[in-house]
């Protein structure tokens, strides 16, 4: 019998970590408000997991479907919007207008999708652009309803989340929840059927799917998931306005997808965390934070062409082929990509 050696048992050690994914995620999360020197930092951690959503729901469009949306920001305010018009102008109770968010965004998103889905590549993505941007407009211009470009102000909430600490917790279960909801459904069939869309969608209706069916539930799919991320930011903020649905806030997301990489399902988590991260230590020190973070976007390109979450798997299967680690060669690991 061969003995194992150190490397085998530090690779073993390492698949381990990927199996156990969610349980560090969670910890991670947890343990910020506790570690925190001062409440600023649980609202940057706080924004950090409401971005991490929005980004990974728009994931299952770009990453896992290959639909290059611009206006998934039209869905995030609408989850905004929804918290925003409801509580001030109905005195709504707090769970029902966060829950309306998301039959709000499936709905519009079951009304702009069938339009869209109907276009491929460039075309598909100017079409968003173009929907997103007149749901925007009349967010800005309908002053009695959305508040123009004041946008709503002054959103009450029920007095156990007016904590800092206690809204961040409520964030991370829904948060997590959510997450663990979309890694479900991408390791589904249904998953794997829209992962051959992306690679070949020619192909995929030619043995009989109905592509256009899956790309339409899974534009709404991400639509819905994109409004809980907007609840989550209208409650966290205590304001809304009509920038959250701006083409720029998609923009945004689409960074943050490459540069932690959208071949990864973590990837996105960890591209908002260093976006934001970047963003909140360089803002405060220079007005030309714009130009800091595009040139931390150029050296992300080229030297992780995968993203960085992407880029890691790839290395850490290049270096366990190289010395052939069978753990990392198995089924299991591959399927367990973070």
């Amino acid at each position: 019998m061969v003995k194992p050696t150190k490397r085998d048992d530090l690779f073993k050690n390492l698949e381990k970590i990927w199996v156990y994914k969610w349980l560090i995620f969670l910890f991670v999360f947890s343990l910020i408000p506790v570690v925190a020197t001062s409440k600023y930092q649980v609202h940057l951690a706080n924004e950090i997991l409401i971005m991490s959503l929005f980004a990974v729901s728009f994931n299952l469009l770009f990453g896992y479907t290959g639909m290059l949306s611009f206006g998934q920001a039209a869905f995030y305010g609408i989850g905004a919007y929804s918290i925003g018009i409801l509580m001030t102008k109905t005195s709504c109770p707090y769970w029902i207008a966060m829950l309306t968010g998301i039959p709000l965004s499936a709905a519009f998103a079951s009304i702009l999708g069938p339009l869209c889905i109907r276009l491929k590549g460039v075309f598909f993505t100017m079409l968003t652009l173009a929907f997103g941007q007149l749901l925007w407009g009349v967010a800005f211009k309908w002053y009695r309803f959305t508040g123009g470009d004041n946008g709503i102000q002054g959103i009450s909430l029920p007095s156990f989340f007016m904590s800092a600490y206690n809204y961040y917790y409520f964030s991370l279960i829904v948060v997590f929840t959510s997450l663990y909801i979309c890694s479900r459904i991408v390791g589904s069939p249904f998953g794997c059927i829209i992962k051959c869309i992306r690679q070949n969608s020619e192909r995929t209706e030619f043995i009989g799917i109905r592509i256009k069916r899956y790309q339409l539930i899974i534009y709404i799919i991400s639509a819905s998931f994109t409004g809980i991320a907007g609840s989550l930011f209208a409650g966290y903020e205590h304001s809304i306005h009509p920038n959250l649905m701006h083409w720029t806030k998609s923009g945004e997301i689409i960074l943050m997808t490459i540069a932690g990489g959208f071949s990864s399902f973590f990837g996105p988590v960890i591209g908002a965390a260093l976006i934001l991260i970047i963003e909140d230590m360089i803002g405060a020190r220079t007005q030309f934070w714009e130009i800091c973070i595009g040139t931390v976007m150029l050296l992300i390109v080229l030297l992780f062409p995968d993203g960085i979450a992407g880029s890691a798997y790839t290395n850490l299967i290049s270096i366990g082929r190289k010395f052939g680690v069978g753990s990392l060669n198995g089924k299991h690991l591959r399927n367990q990509r973070p």
